[in-house]
């Protein structure tokens, strides 16, 4: 779950090596990175505002470093806080402070391993968040026997008539987040992402020009069907004051806008790297709080299926029937930073 690793301590150096045998550490071997934690804590959290109530749905990871090895090399649990101890931390804080965001939250249970326990190094809080949205009611107007009648459809998210208490799952795409702090780094690293966002369009979309050898048999593509699926992270470089609900919806409308383009026209991809230079570019233009940006954006291939030996049952040619195809697939990913400024992605 961890992809950031901590820093590692300087607990190999703070003794001399006539100690190691007295502490019952061997001294042609150290340990190199450790560290602990509580995994996927599940926790839904109601935000009640009179009729008006609100959720959010998280499972939460949370990892501490201690300074000492003692628990590794001794056995000395005296310094473990214990990962059950973590769990009801999670609740309890949620209790106390209420979740606000994914990141917020994240920030705040890091913040309080640090102050709670001096002992402890560094902390790495992951918070993936459940896609709940209000049920939207639609009003629709229809005629039946000459009388007319209307009926509510709440499967439509076209009006914006929100219900004050029922939700639906949407699993279209999934907040996820990252914050690591270290007790002696002043910088702390939050990272923000969406990942499995499955989006697809059927034209306007081609692939032509690449090397033209003996290995290749692709012919080129002038018009092809595009589906990815999205993961994307970025680093945030300045939280202060940040909307972080707002920021993650805004790369998520980047993204979509540069895949799709105007409703009505649409925009044209000439390969996958392009789209995805051209939204990578337009985060960090949008968000200047973003210092660095990844994404990775997988080929999910919809091929002709040939009906040229078929002519006598549909005559023509075929653009309306495909065969999906999920492996192999090409990947394609880039990360594009501010220049000069260090990253945790």
């Amino acid at each position: 779950m961890f992809a950031t690793s901590l820093q590692q301590s300087n607990y190999r150096n703070e003794i001399g090596k006539e100690d190691w045998e007295i502490k019952g550490i061997p001294y042609q071997y150290e340990i190199t990175d450790h560290g602990y934690g509580k995994d996927a804590v599940k926790i839904l959290y109601v935000h009640r505002d009179g009729p008006v109530h609100s959720i959010h749905e998280l499972e939460i990871g949370t990892h501490l470093k201690l300074y000492s090895k003692k628990d590794y090399y001794q056995g000395n649990n005296s310094d473990i806080v214990a990962t059950d101890s973590q769990k009801n931390t999670v609740y309890l804080l949620a209790k106390k402070h209420g979740i606000e965001s994914p990141e917020k939250f994240a920030l705040l249970l890091s913040r309080h391993f640090l102050n709670k326990y001096a002992h402890v190094e560094g902390v790495h809080v992951h918070v993936e968040a459940y896609p709940w949205q209000r049920v939207c009611q639609n009003e629709t107007t229809t005629t039946l026997s000459n009388k007319e009648r209307t009926n509510s459809n709440f499967s439509s998210f076209n009006n914006r008539k929100l219900h004050n208490h029922a939700f639906i799952f949407t699993p279209t795409e999934q907040h996820y987040c990252d914050v690591v702090m270290r007790r002696h780094d002043p910088k702390q690293s939050v990272i923000s992402g969406i990942k499995n966002l499955r989006v697809l369009k059927t034209t306007q979309s081609s692939f032509v020009n690449f090397v033209n050898d003996e290995f290749r048999s692709l012919p080129d593509q002038y018009e092809r069907i595009f589906s990815t699926v999205v993961d994307c992270s970025w680093e945030y470089s300045e939280t202060d004051m940040l909307e972080f609900g707002g920021a993650w919806q805004t790369v998520k409308n980047i993204i979509l806008k540069n895949f799709a383009g105007d409703p009505n026209v649409g925009t044209s991809s000439p390969s996958v790297q392009h789209t995805l230079y051209l939204t990578e570019k337009e985060v960090l233009d949008v968000l200047p709080q973003v210092s660095v940006i990844s994404m990775t954006m997988p080929n999910k291939h919809y091929f002709n299926f040939d009906t040229k030996p078929f002519q006598n049952i549909v005559p023509g040619d075929n653009n309306e029937v495909f065969i999906p195809v999920d492996k192999p697939h090409g990947t394609i990913y880039a990360q594009l930073a501010r220049k000069h400024i260090k990253s945790n992605l």
